[in-house]
C-alpha cells in the first residue's frame, strides 16, 4: 500500500462528513415526504425537472438537467415507465429520437409533492438569514464546481453554470406558476398591483 502525505485539517474533514450527513438527512426527509405521494426522491427529481424542461423531453436533456449520466437517468425512467409515472414516445419528426412524457399519474403525484417539498426546504433553512442563504448558495456552488472539475478536468464550468436549472432567471416564476392553483397566480399579481398603488 502506497503511503501518502496528506495534510488533513480538522475543518476539511468535518466538512467532508457534514456534507455527506446533510445530504443523507435531506434524502431521508425527502423520501418520507415524497413517499406519501408514491414517489422516491429520484422519481420526484425526474418529474420536477420534466416540469421545468417541458412536456416532452429526451433522456439526454433530463440527464443534463439532473447533472447525472444518461445511463443512470435512463434506468430511472425505465422503472418509472413500469409503474406508470412516465411513458416513452417516438419523436414525430425524427423517429430515431425517443422522448419521455409525464403521465396523468405522474402529474397528480408531483404537484402536491412539490408544494410539500418547498415547505420542507423553507423550514430547513429558516434559521438562516437571507444573507446567510446567499452565502451558503455561493459556497456550495464553489464546492460543487470544484468537485465537478475533479470528476472531469476538461469540463467547461461556465457552460455548466449556464445550463444549471438553479441559475435560470425564471426559475421562481415557473415554480410559482406550476404549484399555484389555476387563477391563484393572477390573483397574486392583482394583489401586488393594489399594494403598490
Amino acid at each position: 500500500m502506497k503511503k501518502t502525505n496528506l495534510d488533513i485539517d480538522q475543518p476539511s474533514l468535518k466538512l467532508w462528513f457534514l456534507i455527506h450527513r446533510t445530504r443523507d438527512v435531506f434524502a431521508n426527509c425527502e423520501d418520507k415526504i415524497f413517499g406519501k405521494y408514491g414517489l422516491t426522491t429520484e422519481q420526484f427529481s425526474v418529474l420536477v425537472t420534466m416540469k421545468y424542461l417541458g412536456d416532452s423531453v429526451r433522456v439526454t436533456d433530463l440527464a443534463r438537467g439532473l447533472e447525472r449520466s444518461t445511463n443512470s437517468v435512463s434506468m430511472i425512467v425505465d422503472r418509472m415507465t413500469k409503474i406508470g409515472l412516465v411513458r416513452r414516445i417516438r419523436d414525430k419528426t425524427d423517429r430515431r429520437v425517443v422522448r419521455v412524457v409525464m403521465t396523468e399519474k405522474g402529474a397528480k403525484a408531483v404537484k402536491p409533492a412539490t408544494v410539500v417539498g418547498l415547505e420542507f426546504i423553507q423550514k430547513a433553512v429558516s434559521p438562516l438569514s437571507a444573507e446567510d442563504r446567499r452565502t451558503l448558495i455561493n459556497l456550495l456552488e464553489k464546492v460543487k464546481y470544484e468537485a465537478l472539475k475533479q470528476l472531469s478536468p476538461k469540463i467547461d464550468i461556465e457552460e455548466v453554470r449556464r445550463n444549471d436549472i438553479t441559475n435560470q432567471p425564471d426559475l421562481v416564476k415557473r415554480v410559482r406558476q406550476y404549484v399555484s392553483a389555476p387563477g391563484e397566480e393572477a390573483k397574486s399579481r392583482a394583489g401586488q398591483k393594489r399594494t403598490r398603488k
